[in-house]
């Protein structure tokens, strides 16, 4: 089942791919590259959230890292 929803989000990706690639100008380099690296990356990223949903999320990376940052600063 999850290899369902792996394919929806791939068939999702591709949708909007299509739909806004045309609009980006050829000129554009830097713009075309952004988008595919963070279209990737979401990607990539949706398809680890199905395998692995409690997986911790980026506010806890945060509070991970600022946490004894804060303590330190308190006293």
């Amino acid at each position: 089942m999850k290899w369902l929803m792996v394919l929806g989000i791939v068939v999702v990706a591709i949708l909007m791919t299509l739909y806004e690639w045309p609009k980006i100008n050829k000129e554009q380099k830097r713009e075309k590259k952004a988008f595919v690296v963070l279209t990737a990356g979401s990607v990539i990223l949706a398809v680890v959230l199905v395998y692995f949903p409690a997986m911790p999320g980026p506010t806890q990376l945060v509070d991970a890292i600022f946490k004894p940052l804060g303590k330190l600063l308190e006293q």
